[in-house]
């Protein structure tokens, strides 16, 4: 791990953002993930364009159809702080 650079952030992703780029890197449309989520398509189109919140129980929903955790999609930018270099 000493070889370990950490990436820096170029730039901040919104909730909606993140989903549908996760939803792109997977090839689906927004028709095609509110089939796998019984989510409406007006729906996903609000929540990536941030006009609608995510919600616990849509983050779930839409984390198992785009095989992630809920967390990447709730908190995109998150940073895990590394107690250890403190």
């Amino acid at each position: 791990m000493k070889d370990y650079v950490k990436a820096k952030k170029m730039i901040d992703v919104s909730v909606g953002e993140s989903v549908r780029i996760i939803r792109e890197l997977q090839e689906l449309s927004q028709g095609e993930l509110a089939e796998l989520t019984g989510i409406p398509q007006s729906t996903i189109s609000g929540i990536e364009h941030d006009r609608i919140k995510i919600g616990v129980e849509r983050a779930k929903t839409l984390a198992k159809a785009l095989h992630c955790h809920p967390a990447v999609l709730v908190f995109p930018g998150w940073e895990i702080k590394d107690s250890k270099a403190a």
